[in-house]
């Protein structure tokens, strides 16, 4: 016996239907894929400091959380080097903040500088740089890189210094969240986050 065309009719519309029901969920497949792929490079205007206490000051059992200083005071001012005794950061990056107008006129209420070093090696340099402990510039050893990590600022920085470090960097703080970002595009650099670039000629 044969089948007869119109009994084939329903089948052949029901899987025409079906397609045309299955290609929007096709066409936006790839969008929910790319959903999460715009996460920034490193640490962006608007953004709150990390909140870990893995920074250290003078010594392994004082702990400092620049999340919570940060809701503290004001304006803060942070800068970033990849390691302490360094000759750029020695002298120049570090010297320029220092004799700033601004750093020294109280603009900030806070100036740190951060660097993946030991707290020992980050209080010596301190001494170092501000021996008569005038300027009030505080110097955070990240020596596990966990804040440094955080603000997506790190590098490999095997060649030179060993293993990772941080990125040379600048930011600005103010009513607890960051309102300007300078890193350097080389990571160890001074093109964009010296002094002057930052806070403007040191003679204005």
């Amino acid at each position: 016996m044969s089948l007869r065309p119109t009994l084939l009719r329903p089948l052949t519309r029901h899987v025409t239907t079906t397609t045309r029901r299955l290609l929007p969920l096709a066409t936006t497949t790839p969008a929910l894929r790319t959903f999460h792929t715009t996460r920034p490079v490193f640490v962006q205007p608007g953004d709150l400091l990390p909140d870990t206490d893995a920074l250290m000051e003078n010594t392994p059992g004082t702990r400092v959380n620049l999340a919570e200083e940060a809701k503290r005071v004001n304006k803060m001012l942070l800068i970033g080097v990849p390691a302490a005794f360094s000759p750029a950061c020695s002298g120049r990056h570090v010297p320029g903040y220092v004799a700033h107008p601004k750093v020294q006129g109280g603009e900030f209420d806070l100036v740190g500088v951060v660097s993946v070093n030991d707290v020992f090696v980050m209080k010596a340099w301190g001494e170092t740089m501000d021996p008569a402990g005038t300027q009030g510039i505080r110097f955070f050893a990240d020596p596990t890189g966990k804040f440094t990590k955080a603000l997506d600022v790190a590098f490999d920085g095997s060649a030179i210094f060993g293993g990772e470090r941080s990125k040379r960097y600048a930011i600005v703080v103010e009513n607890g969240k960051v309102k300007e970002v300078h890193v350097e595009p080389d990571n160890t650099g001074t093109s964009v986050s010296l002094a002057e670039n930052v806070l403007g000629p040191a003679s204005a």
